[in-house]
């Protein structure tokens, strides 16, 4: 399966499991601030066994394809919802599983990585989505901390349109491996209406000032 041919099937899953929400009168608030006129609930993937095996087996082909040469050890799954999805992939070939926390967790041995040691490991970081990147950054410094290789990311959706992402990534020396993007999910003859696919292609014109007139983040802030 193709690049093109991968962000195809994703982009139908989406469709088809609901996950594209669009709501211009009222915005979604993004976890990195950011006002978005859609929502994407990629976890609505993880819920029905047919679209959890199916996402399962093409992230499994991206494994073995694309991904084949960077020898990885381990994946590590990002709270919360890049887990099952981890889960799910290292169960299906057969390979080892860590998660990240956002943060240390505060009790106990105070970890922030889980499952085993990953000190000298070449980690694959699993998320389910990303925005600007700077989640991932947190997820990446959290299992270097601990003694890890980490150099890529892949994720099953890409927003791929806030400012500032590969190149914040790029900086920390981190690959970003996307499944779908919107271009993937409008490219689609079908699942999205006439008029949310104007609002759609609205606030990809200008996310950010889109986000800026709703209430949301109106510029990159420093440094993340």
């Amino acid at each position: 399966m193709n690049v093109q041919d991968t962000g195809r099937a994703v982009a139908e899953l989406l469709v088809g499991a609901g996950a594209i929400h669009v709501s211009a009168s009222c915005p979604f608030y993004l976890a990195s601030g950011w006002a978005s006129p859609v929502y994407v609930d990629v976890r609505l993937l993880f819920g029905a066994a047919r679209m959890r095996a199916a996402v399962t087996e093409i992230a499994a082909a991206y494994l073995v394809g694309p991904l084949a040469a960077r020898g990885f050890d381990a994946i590590a799954g990002a709270e919360t919802a890049g887990i099952p999805f981890a889960t799910a992939l290292a169960d299906r070939v057969g390979m080892d599983l860590r998660y990240v926390r956002k943060r240390p967790l505060g009790a106990g041995r105070n970890a922030q990585v889980e499952g085993g040691p990953v000190e000298g490991l070449n980690l694959l970081l699993l998320d389910d989505l990303t925005t600007d990147g700077t989640s991932k950054m947190n997820f990446a410094r959290g299992l270097r901390s601990a003694g890890a290789l980490v150099e890529d990311i892949l994720t099953i959706f890409c927003h791929d349109a806030f400012p500032g992402a590969d190149e914040r990534l790029a900086a920390a020396g981190l690959r970003l491996h996307v499944l779908a993007t919107w271009q993937d999910v409008l490219a689609l003859d079908r699942g999205i209406a006439a008029a949310d696919r104007s609002a759609v292609a609205d606030f990809l014109a200008d996310p950010v000032g889109w986000s800026a007139r709703h209430g949301g983040r109106a510029e990159r802030v420093a440094g993340s």
